[in-house]
């Protein structure tokens, strides 16, 4: 996720020394993707590329860097040298952070908090390093002068494509987009909590709706808090493609907000927390009304993954997020190879 740009923000606004840390390149198996930080402080570490050794070691090499003004490209096999079995091999791209907010940071952060969709550019060199921001149509972090054209073009089509993060040689872009995982929580009490505490961690943008008020207290970056007397409007501000959870205080209202979902027809998933004989009920009232079998059955209720019967609301939440990422993973599959055809060991 991208949090970590707000962080190295707040430390650098607070003039206080950092190295961030990424996985620049792998070869074979590793732990984490290319693209994947950390941040280190001398107090704390911000984030993981991985754990274990790979993670130890490079925490210290970072923490030896704090203060310093070069980058360091760094190279570690996952073998038994480093007490890892993955087997590939990871480099790590050092960068300390110190003497104020780089400008390449400051333009990061005002795009990604509108939304801006932006990609990062690296030159790994110790002798000509350069960094700056490339968005569809400007650039940013540098003067347009002293950007790398041909650099800036590889960026926009890495946009274009939709790329994730790729290196070549000393260049490294870095897309830094929105999640295309759209959720709507409606519901604020116990279980609504814990599911958005769950899913917040997720690369996603989660919209949680309330008609209660004061109900939402403190909120993770990704998440927006709507109050509203009538939650179930705010289901036409979602995206095609979202995905619903319906979990407020109120049968009546959970009915409402199913109805708007399922006349959409255009949601992923339409979970609606509660017993097979709600959604018997719910689904009864619907045929009154006249709604369409095909749009019904799309209704899921009970939620979540099947096996977990707890009813914690933190057992509930490991559930939902677990079945709404199942979902997500099969409607990739099928948008990759949409005659089920695999690849060999798919």
């Amino acid at each position: 996720m991208n949090e970590w740009i707000g962080e190295l923000r707040d430390l650098s606004a607070a003039g206080e020394p950092a190295v961030l840390v990424t996985v620049a390149g792998i070869r074979g198996s590793a732990p984490r993707e290319i693209g994947a930080k950390m941040i280190v402080t001398d107090r704390e570490t911000i984030g993981t590329i991985g754990g274990g050794q790979l993670e130890y070691q490079s925490t210290r090499i970072a923490v030896g860097m704090l203060g310093e003004k070069t980058l360091a490209l760094r190279s570690f096999p996952l073998g038994a040298s480093l007490g890892q079995c993955c087997g590939g091999v990871v480099e790590i791209l050092f960068e300390p952070i110190d003497g104020g907010m780089p400008a390449w940071l400051r333009d990061l952060a005002a795009l990604h908090g509108q939304r801006e969709p932006a990609v990062l550019v690296t030159r790994i060199s110790r002798s000509a390093p350069l960094k700056y921001v490339v968005t569809a149509d400007g650039v940013y972090g540098i003067g347009e002068e002293d950007a790398d054209a041909a650099m800036t073009g590889k960026a926009r089509d890495a946009l274009d494509a939709g790329a994730a993060a790729q290196r070549c040689v000393q260049e490294f872009f870095e897309p830094v987009v929105m999640p295309d995982l759209d959720i709507a929580v409606f519901g604020a009490g116990h279980v609504g909590s814990a599911v958005v505490a769950a899913l917040s961690r997720l690369e996603a943008n989660i919209r949680w709706v309330d008609g209660r008020r004061g109900i939402f207290r403190k909120l993770p970056a990704n998440v927006r808090a709507v109050e509203t007397a009538d939650p179930a409007l705010e289901v036409a501000a979602m995206a095609p493609g979202s995905y619903y959870l319906v979990m407020t205080h109120s049968h009546a209202l959970d009915f409402d907000i199913c109805e708007r979902v399922l006349r959409r027809g255009d949601a992923r998933y339409c979970g609606l927390i509660g017993s097979v004989s709600k959604r018997r009920r719910f689904v009864k009232r619907y045929r009154q009304q006249g709604m369409p079998d095909a749009r019904i059955r799309t209704l899921t209720c009970p939620i979540g993954v099947d096996g977990i019967t707890g009813k914690k609301p933190a057992e509930i939440a490991v559930s939902v997020a677990a079945e709404i990422l199942r979902l997500r993973e099969r409607a990739a599959t099928e948008i990759a190879y949409p005659d089920n055809v695999h690849p060999i060991g798919g």
